[in-house]
């Protein structure tokens, strides 16, 4: 299992669109949740998801293109203009040297 980090710079003004497009990402894949600004505002929001491997991964991202809840997702964003830049890293689990 693979979990990918991904950082967002969002428009601060924007928190409820971004929140729209989180809870239509958020049912796509196996997600840990999104993470927002809370106590003020901020740019920085974040999201963890993980995949078993990295051909799963890929599997997902060729739907970005072809699936209606993809495109539906990406209008929110577009439209609002709520994301203004991600970075993501891909990362794998060290829980300590086998026993």
């Amino acid at each position: 299992m693979n979990t990918w980090p991904v950082r967002y710079t969002i428009d601060p003004r924007e928190i409820k669109a971004f929140e729209s497009f989180a809870g239509v990402r958020i049912r796509l894949v196996d997600h840990h949740g999104y993470f927002l600004p809370s106590e003020e505002a901020s740019d920085g929001a974040r999201a963890l998801f993980s995949f078993p491997s990295m051909a799963a991964y890929e599997q997902y991202r060729q739907r970005f293109d072809v699936d209606a809840a993809f495109i539906a997702a990406d209008c929110i964003r577009d439209e609002c203009g709520c994301l203004m830049r991600y970075e993501r890293s891909f990362m794998r689990p060290f829980l300590g040297a086998d026993k």
